[in-house]
């Protein structure tokens, strides 16, 4: 016997494994049950994985849904002031921008296109978080250039934005008294079969979480979850044996940008708004809206149409910028169409302010020149169709 033993005769005894689970069968939970015990334990775990579901989700619903919901119930869309005509002939005509996928106010975009002041007054259009009603839009963009004595509306759409442009053009045109110019959509996908897979699959999936979690088109932890998603490419890495790692500091770095411009800042997009926006591609509305604008309506002739793409369309990683062209070319080109494709150099998928030289060289060169000549056109065969 060991020296332990001889001191601490009990210790083998104490610690005796067969006493240990005799006494955890005399403590354990039921014990004494005699009836239905089994089933009794069973619905007593269950009852308390319920609580302690019950008890996370009241959390994620008092700090997380709830605060978003008040805010957003708060939200509506507007109409921002940008920029006033370069040249005071112009105060006749409004250009208007929206921003895409993800992106709630278009007052940046815009600002960083100050070319677009060669065709008029610049406005931003701001979304209403909860989602999108082009007709709201639509209408509120006539209300205000009625107001402010604006004729001529010309519509600017970057990305998803182009379809919603569309959508709302279409309104103008044939719901109003203003008179569309043209709609400028910047790398638009005119419908889902132009979004690239990686790009339509995170959507996809954005949008069938949105169906079955409750609280999801409010939920910040959810962004978040989706936001880092996205941007795993920034801190994750494979190792020799094909198992994911992460960088820990640029992991610090890309949730930090993400909670400061995609969590906690009230200019972002809500969950449900980016769900709206999706759901507009989806729906595939775009040509026929296009097909609207292909005809004059009421005396109205129909608008300009100009597509803003990269000239190699790998550029793009986004939409597939090359079926867009073909869409636009059926139903707005040809030899009567309205159609100019303009491309502007050293650009990826919409994205005006990183590139804004870029832009604003291919706005002054290209697109001015041709809204105001196609402008010039319908003056000249509306004079000569004006009786004498």
């Amino acid at each position: 016997m060991s020296l332990l033993d001889d001191r601490h005769p009990s210790t083998v005894t104490d610690y005796d494994d067969a006493r240990r689970r005799a006494r955890w069968r005399d403590t354990r939970l039921g014990h004494d049950w005699s009836t239905l015990r089994r089933s009794r334990v069973t619905l007593v775990r269950l009852m308390a994985v319920l609580v302690a579901i019950l008890t996370v989700f009241a959390q994620y619903w008092t700090w997380d849904v709830a605060p978003e919901r008040a805010r957003l119930a708060r939200t509506e869309p507007a109409i921002l002031p940008v920029a006033t005509p370069a040249d005071r002939q112009n105060w006749d005509t409004v250009v208007v921008d929206l921003v895409g996928l993800g992106n709630l106010n278009a007052s940046n975009t815009a600002a960083a296109l100050p070319s677009l002041s060669g065709l008029g007054v610049v406005w931003a259009i701001k979304y209403d978080n909860r989602g999108i009603d082009t007709k709201v839009i639509a209408d509120l963009i006539v209300r205000a250039a009625a107001m402010s004595g604006l004729k001529n509306i010309v519509l600017v759409g970057h990305s998803m934005g182009g379809v919603i442009a569309l959508e709302v053009a279409r309104h103008i045109h044939t719901d109003s008294d203003r008179r569309l110019v043209g709609v400028v959509l910047d790398c638009t996908p005119l419908d889902l079969n132009a979004v690239r897979e990686e790009s339509r699959g995170r959507g996809e999936d954005m949008v069938r979480w949105m169906g079955w979690l409750p609280g999801a088109r409010e939920s910040r932890t959810l962004r978040f979850i989706v936001e880092m998603y996205a941007r795993r490419g920034e801190f994750v890495d494979r190792g020799l044996d094909g198992d994911p790692g992460v960088r820990m500091p640029e992991f610090s770095d890309t949730s930090e940008r993400v909670l400061h411009d995609k969590i906690f800042s009230d200019d972002v997009a809500s969950n449900g708004l980016i769900e709206s926006q999706f759901l507009a591609i989806v729906a595939g509305g775009a040509t026929a809206d296009l097909r609207a604008l292909s005809r004059p309506f009421e005396g109205k002739p129909r608008p300009a149409i100009v597509f803003l793409r990269p000239r190699d369309a790998q550029r793009d990683r986004v939409v597939d910028v090359e079926y867009s062209h073909q869409i636009l070319i059926e139903l707005a080109g040809g030899v009567d169409g309205s159609l100019l494709v303009a491309f502007p150099r050293n650009t990826g998928h919409a994205n005006p302010i990183q590139r804004p030289r870029e832009y604003n060289q291919v706005i002054v060169d290209q697109v001015l020149p041709f809204i105001q000549r196609y402008q010039q056109q319908i003056r000249e065969a509306r004079s000569a169709a004006a009786p004498r």
